[in-house]
């Protein structure tokens, strides 16, 4: 498995969550539609917010990158919220209890 993850801090961080919040339902549904996606999570930090992603492999990560970059272009473009920080790489551990996700 592998994962990325990207962090929004600066100009437009906190906002961009804003507008992501909002329209969750609507990321949640653009995202579950990455080949081999296994688990994404989106939060909130002091200065703006992270998602992290986990797909099967490098490819499905890849192109969460792709249609992260393309949904903010297309719905979020006005808050100016400057590129991520990206961070990637092999899953060594990965687990979730199950009682919580329900």
């Amino acid at each position: 498995m592998h994962a990325v993850v990207r962090t929004y801090s600066g100009a437009g961080a906190r906002q961009l969550f804003d507008i992501l919040e909002d329209h969750k339902s609507e990321v949640q549904s653009t995202l579950q539609k990455v080949s081999g996606i296994v688990n994404y999570t989106l939060l909130r930090t002091g200065d703006g917010g992270m998602s992290i992603t986990v797909c099967t492999d490098k490819a499905g990560a890849d192109e969460s990158l792709i249609v992260a970059r393309d949904w903010i272009k297309n719905n979020a473009s006005g808050v100016n919220a400057s590129a991520p920080e990206v961070s990637e790489g092999s899953v060594i551990i990965q687990f979730a209890e199950q009682a919580l996700l329900q």
